[in-house]
C-alpha cells in the first residue's frame, strides 16, 4: 500500500472517529436516557465507518464509541452507569468493577466488525450496495444491544435488577422488551441513514 493511500484512509478514518465523538458528547444527541437504560445513536457513524472503511476500521471506531460510554457514564453517572464504567461503585459495593469495561467496549467493538464483514459478504452481489448496507447495519446494531443486555444480565443481573426496582426473576424479561422495542428502532434508523448516508459517500472517498 502506498504512503499516500495510507494517509488517505488515516484522514477518512481520522474523520469518521471525529464524528462518533461528537455525536456521543451533544447532549440528548449520543446517548439518549431512557427508563430502562439509554439509547444510543452512536453506533450509526461506527456502521457508515464500517461500511465505507472496512470491519477493522469498524473496530476502531466501535473501540472509540466504548469510550465515549465510559466517559458519559463516569461523568454523568445514572442508577445503572455501574455496568459501563468501572469507576461508578456497584451498589452495596465501595467501588466498581473492571467486568463493565467489557461490556462498555466489547460490544461496541463488534458492532464495527460484523457491520464491515457483513457489507464485504454482501456487496460484492449487489450492484446498488443498499441491502448490502442495510443488513450490515441491522447486523451491527443488534450486535450491540444483544451483546449489551446479554452481558448485563450474566455480569450484573443482580445488581442491576436491584438498581431498577424490579426482581431478579423478571430482569430476563425485561432485557428482552429493550431488545425487541429500544433494540429494533435503534437498528431500523441505523438502517435507514446507513442505506441514505454509506452509497453515496461511497462513490465520493473512492473518487
Amino acid at each position: 500500500m502506498s504512503s499516500s493511500k495510507k494517509t488517505k484512509e488515516l484522514v477518512q478514518l481520522s474523520l469518521m472517529a471525529a464524528i462518533v465523538v461528537v455525536v456521543a458528547f451533544v447532549p440528548f444527541l449520543g446517548f439518549i436516557p431512557l427508563v430502562v437504560i439509554k439509547a444510543t445513536t452512536v453506533h450509526i457513524p461506527v456502521i457508515v465507518g464500517a461500511i465505507l472503511l472496512g470491519p477493522k476500521a469498524g473496530g476502531v471506531l466501535g473501540g472509540i464509541f466504548g469510550l465515549t460510554s465510559i466517559i458519559k457514564n463516569t461523568m454523568e453517572p445514572s442508577l445503572v452507569s455501574f455496568v459501563f464504567t468501572p469507576f461508578v461503585p456497584v451498589p452495596g459495593q465501595s467501588s466498581g468493577d473492571l467486568r463493565a469495561l467489557f461490556i462498555a467496549l466489547a460490544p461496541r467493538i463488534l458492532v464495527g466488525v460484523v457491520a464491515g464483514l457483513v457489507y464485504q459478504a454482501l456487496s460484492k452481489s449487489d450492484p446498488k450496495k443498499r441491502m448490502a448496507c442495510a443488513v450490515a447495519a441491522f447486523a451491527g446494531s443488534m450486535t450491540n444491544t444483544c451483546l449489551v443486555m446479554g452481558s448485563i444480565y450474566f455480569m450484573f443481573g443482580q445488581e442491576y435488577a436491584a438498581a431498577q426496582q424490579i426482581a431478579f426473576e423478571a430482569l430476563a424479561k425485561a432485557l428482552m422488551v429493550v431488545v425487541a422495542t429500544n433494540g429494533v428502532a435503534e437498528a431500523f434508523v441505523a438502517v435507514v441513514f446507513s442505506v441514505v448516508i454509506a452509497p453515496p459517500l461511497m462513490k465520493l472517498i473512492r473518487t
